[in-house]
């Protein structure tokens, strides 16, 4: 991982951008001043947004939330 990225993972609030439907589940990028992510999961029946909350909260190793956005691909995620 870049320092940049590193560096917004540090934060309390961040903003992701989300690719459902992908082969893994991965950090690709920043764009537009947010993590762009691939997730695995479809975005149907909250699928994605859970597949989102665990990675997040594996790869923090913290409780995380999803702040805003639940149906739209750009959220903001809070870590606790």
């Amino acid at each position: 991982m870049n320092a940049s990225i590193e560096n917004i993972l540090k934060k309390n609030k961040f903003k992701i951008i989300v690719k459902p439907n992908a082969n893994e589940n991965k950090i690709v990028g920043l764009r537009d001043n947010a993590l762009s992510l691939n997730i695995s999961a479809p975005a149907d029946k909250d699928k994605a947004n859970r597949e989102i909350i665990r990675f997040f909260s594996r790869l923090l190793k913290k409780k995380v939330r999803i702040a805003s956005g639940r149906k739209s691909r750009e959220k903001i995620l809070e870590v606790s």
